[in-house]
């Protein structure tokens, strides 16, 4: 078996050329940069009160500690918390259960008012327990799905 291997030395390499950008027109005006506005802009931050802001995300973290006591789920990713607003203070959670004959439809709006009223920045916390949308499945979670093994 014969190999052809061949090895060159060199002293140096021409460095390739660099890539040129033309940002002038014909007329020799430049192009317009589109990037410039928004290159300039700050990132807005949510206000804590709002979805992505600190206080509304420690509300979802409280829900998220509360277990539905026959599926080993947390009711958010669930899917049994429909809303969450938070004003001045104030948070107003709607939710639902998975049924009306849930064993723990008066306990569980119970708990979910504590847990929220005891997020630090939240004075007062109030529960509406709607039925209409229904609850089903399909408002699970991938992670509750995975959970459940619907995945």
């Amino acid at each position: 078996m014969s190999e052809n291997i061949r090895i060159e030395e060199v002293d140096s390499v021409e460095k390739p050329p660099k890539a040129r950008v033309d940002s002038a027109t014909e007329n020799g005006e430049r192009k317009k940069d589109y990037l410039e506005g928004f290159l300039a802009q700050k990132p807005s931050v949510p206000a804590p009160s709002e979805p992505e802001g600190d206080l509304y995300e420690a509300v979802i973290a409280a829900l998220k500690e509360i277990y539905d006591p026959e599926i080993p789920v947390n009711i958010y990713d669930l899917g049994l918390i429909y809303n969450v607003e938070i004003n001045d203070g104030h948070a107003v959670v709607s939710m639902t259960l998975t049924t009306p004959h849930c064993p723990v439809a008066e306990s569980m709006p119970g708990e979910v008012e504590l847990r929220v009223g005891a997020v630090p920045g939240i004075g007062d916390a109030e529960v509406n327990l709607v039925w209409e949308p229904a609850w089903s499945p399909a408002n699970m979670t991938d992670e509750a799905r995975l959970e459940l093994g619907m995945l």
